[in-house]
């Protein structure tokens, strides 16, 4: 679901700050500067949080699945540790910067500019 709504926002803010930057022309105002430099750093810190954030679950899967091949080895009849489910959380994890950052994004610059 959050790729769907990521697929969707992203593009949007591609446009919106595009317009924004076309209309600011050759001498962008101090709150253009502001969005431009905002866009910037934005970008660099949802990486690394989303970074951090996979980093955390695949050491949390680590864990289980170290803990899922002990019982494993006095309990065979037990049901084998899940990689997919695993990856699919990482992965959702990781999405989650990047996909909150977009909303937000959105919801900001739809709204009208005041001068």
């Amino acid at each position: 679901m959050k790729l769907a709504e990521l697929s969707i926002a992203a593009p949007q803010v591609v446009a919106l700050r595009a317009a924004r930057m076309l209309a600011a022309g050759a001498n962008p105002s101090a709150r253009d500067r502001r969005e431009l430099e905002r866009m910037g750093t934005e970008k660099v810190l949802a990486f690394w949080e989303s970074m951090n954030a996979m980093g955390v679950e695949m050491a949390k899967a680590q864990q289980q699945y170290a803990l899922a091949a002990m019982r494993q080895w006095w309990s065979p009849w037990v049901s084998p540790w899940s990689a997919a489910a695993s990856a699919t959380k990482v992965l959702e994890k990781g999405l989650g910067p990047v996909h909150r950052r977009a909303s937000a994004n959105v919801r900001r610059l739809r709204k009208p500019r005041r001068r």
